[in-house]
């Protein structure tokens, strides 16, 4: 018995199954198999064992250090990012398309290579890491102030490569009407520009938080990793690995990929919110 779809039709449904299928297939393998297989073994011994094992001393220190170095990156970041993105688009000076270009050099570099950039930069035996040691009581390498240079190097593209589109594509004529009414250029950006840049920056922030809380090659390197000192989430997972206990590697695993899922889910619906406007 035919079909009663037309030739064409059947056509178009079977080519489009064909794209998905293996779209579908490379998703699930890739990404919800994994998944899938760490939340069942966090959860193996019931949630009560998860909270325990994320409420041990250790591993608690190590989920606030990440949290709050990522936090104060996200912060730092979100002002540094506008400026710069502002700076690019808004400014003309020798060396702007070399410092456009350098913006997405984190984004390519291993993370490794840039936690060996800052040791050398402000280790504790090269100059600059020992006039912020002994002038200024600053310790950088093998203390937080490492842990959040090494992400705000890591992050800092997200930012300016989620406002930069908005600022180039705004429509200068409201600012310049502002300017012949009177206002100065800060009073033109408060109210003009930087309305219609409140969610890049909020969507960016979000993302360079993601990215940062599962960080471990930059963080590993200028940090060590010290319980109770500078041992972050990540750093602790592979310690909990490689000392066999594995349930308590899944429960911080679960954590933090709960907190970047929340995370990118809040910067879907911004993204939404921004398309409607």
């Amino acid at each position: 018995m035919e079909s009663a779809l037309p030739l064409h039709e059947r056509s178009v449904g079977w080519r489009k199954w064909v794209l998905r299928f293996p779209s579908i297939l490379y998703l699930g393998l890739m990404i919800l198999v994994p998944l899938i297989v760490i939340i069942q073994d966090g959860l193996s011994e019931g949630i009560a064992e998860l909270v325990y094992q994320v409420s041990l001393p250790i591993a608690k220190h190590a989920i606030q250090l990440t949290l709050w170095t990522s936090a104060l990156m996200t912060l730092i970041n979100a002002v540094m990012g506008l400026i710069t993105a502002y700076v690019l688009v808004r400014f003309e000076f020798p060396g702007k398309r070399l410092l456009n270009a350098i913006i997405d050099l984190p984004l390519a570099i291993p993370t490794l290579v840039t936690g060996v950039m800052l040791v050398m930069l402000y280790g504790p035996q090269e100059a600059l890491g020992q006039f912020l040691s002994t002038k200024m009581g600053i310790e950088v390498i093998f203390a937080p102030p490492g842990i959040v240079l090494a992400l705000l190097f890591i992050s800092f593209p997200f930012v300016v490569r989620n406002i930069q589109p908005v600022l180039q594509d705004l429509d200068l004529t409201q600012e310049r009407a502002a300017e012949t009414l009177g206002a100065n250029s800060w009073q033109t950006f408060w109210r003009i520009v930087f309305p219609a840049l409140v969610l890049p920056v909020i969507n960016g922030s979000l993302l360079s938080f993601s990215r940062a809380i599962g960080e471990f090659g930059a963080v590993v390197v200028v940090a060590g990793n010290i319980p109770l000192r500078t041992q972050t989430a990540a750093v602790y997972t592979l310690g909990a690995v490689e000392s066999q206990n594995r349930l308590g590697a899944s429960a911080v695993s679960i954590l933090l990929i709960s907190i970047a899922f929340l995370v990118l889910l809040m910067t879907n619906l911004i993204q939404k919110k921004w398309g409607a406007h």
